[in-house]
């Protein structure tokens, strides 16, 4: 359960404005969702973070050093909008660079990691004139999964679930086992049952996500068999996870966040056919050349990674796979990034995440020789991008003059006309033109081979 809200602390807080931003991954978004219930039950109104509010909150991200200058900004810009109010940093820039933060004379209140569920007491306490450096916990040491938990989500279509945190992997390029702990994961009766109370709101589709998704349920087990996300003999927790919340009624689709390759195994894909699971599946690639990922100690070969896609391939028709890259890692030489270009194509991606590589102090990447230079990385990024715009439209038009089952979300103008769109099962977004708010229903046959060029477009800037 999340935090019970004191009477002085209520007194404290109702009519105040608060205003939230969150920067980063889904599972931020959702505990930055989690955060804002929190002070409306307090009583505080909830406006832009644009407008003059008493209280910011900015729910940090630290992923790369462009995140943390982000980060940065939007709490400089907090206190700028009102000098008077009280500016929280919260998150994974603050649990990484705590010493940082706190010399930052726009930060009135840090709050780390695992502490998110105590937000309402803390701001009360600084309210109250009690005033603490920081509150922060040892993450590395906390094995307890931090209970929070949405009434209602934001989206009116689609509710994202935080089901686990932290990791246990150590990819050498990656602080965030550092700013989020070891792995720790939500009860399967407590994901159940807030499951359960948004699909009797009317959601039709969930997505599980966590830092490290796979890892689910693992910490339970030896650390031979949490690093190789396998259990002799048994079903990971996930698609144990999974098999119940399909029996639950009135939920159409499950989404899974993004996964580790070395969980796709076919006992894992095979099951999956028989839920509501969509066939969108985003594996975490990094590189295309074995040396590479060697160095990022990420555990499995190119040709490991092509099976389990080809894997998915035999089990689900047209599955959307995709995955993120990163350019210009240290030591990465032209042979080596020609063998990514090569890898991507090879493997023929619905969408793929490109990110230059940043180096992040206190990793071992930061360390290693050869790092590559700022020009050198930005001409590999571009290349990616380049194919994966043409990859991605590859992907799309096989959708045409083909009917899809998509859930409706939003209502658009386009130069005048105005859509309906949404979503097929593999993420495509479609598009009807309808004057009618459609919101939420799930309609078969989707228009795309009528209106097949405002579909492309729309894509496009997806």
């Amino acid at each position: 359960m999340n935090q019970n809200i004191l009477p002085e602390e209520r007194a404290l807080l109702t009519g105040k404005k608060a205003a939230f931003l969150s920067l980063g991954c889904k599972v931020n978004s959702y505990e930055t969702e989690v955060m804002q219930q929190l002070f409306e039950e307090a009583g505080a109104e909830v406006v832009d973070f644009s407008e003059k509010a008493d209280i910011y909150l900015v729910n940090t991200c630290t992923v790369t050093n462009m995140a943390d200058r982000k980060s940065r900004q939007m709490l400089h810009k907090a206190k700028k909008n009102n000098p008077d109010g009280i500016v929280v940093a919260a998150g994974c820039y603050v649990q990484a660079s705590a010493e940082e933060v706190k010399k930052d004379y726009a930060v009135d209140v840090l709050v780390g990691n695992n502490q998110k569920n105590e937000i309402v007491h803390l701001v009360a306490a600084y309210m109250e004139g009690k005033k603490q450096e920081a509150e922060l916990v040892d993450v590395r040491k906390n094995k307890e999964y931090e209970p929070l938990r949405l009434k209602t989500v934001t989206e009116k279509t689609r509710a994202y679930i935080k089901i686990q945190d932290g990791c246990n992997q150590f990819c050498t390029y990656c602080i965030i086992p550092f700013a989020r702990g070891r792995i720790r994961s939500r009860k399967e009766e407590d994901v159940l049952e807030e499951v359960r109370d948004l699909v009797a709101q009317g959601y039709q589709e969930i997505v599980l996500t966590g830092i490290h998704l796979s890892s689910y349920g693992f910490e339970q087990y030896s650390e031979k068999e949490q690093f190789a996300l396998e259990i002799p003999g048994q079903r990971v927790p996930l698609l144990e996870l999974i098999l119940k919340l399909d029996k639950i009624p009135g939920l159409a689709r499950i989404r899974l966040g993004s996964l580790e390759p070395r969980i796709i195994t076919e006992d894992f894909v095979k099951t999956l056919t028989t839920t509501k699971v969509c066939p969108h599946f985003h594996l975490s690639l990094q590189s295309g050349c074995d040396a590479t990922l060697q160095r990022m100690n990420r555990r499995y070969t190119t040709e490991e990674y092509k099976n389990k896609c080809d894997l998915i391939r035999l089990y689900f028709e047209h599955p959307a796979i995709t995955t993120d890259v990163i350019a210009g890692f240290p030591g990465e030489t032209e042979e080596e990034f020609a063998e990514t270009l090569a890898f991507v194509q090879q493997v023929a991606f619905a969408q793929m995440h490109i990110f230059k590589y940043s180096r992040r102090h206190g990793t071992k990447a930061d360390k290693m020789p050869n790092q590559v230079p700022e020009e050198i990385k930005t001409r590999r990024s571009d290349a990616l991008l380049e194919v994966e715009a043409r990859l991605r439209r590859e992907y799309v038009d096989y959708f045409v003059n083909k009917e899809e089952k998509v859930l409706l979300e939003e209502q658009i103008t386009e130069d005048g006309v105005t859509y309906m769109t949404g979503h097929n099962e593999r993420y495509v977004r479609f598009a009807i033109r309808t004057e009618e708010n459609l919101a939420n229903q799930m309609v078969t046959g989707c228009a795309v081979n009528q209106y097949v060029k405002d579909c492309m477009l729309l894509n496009e800037k997806a």
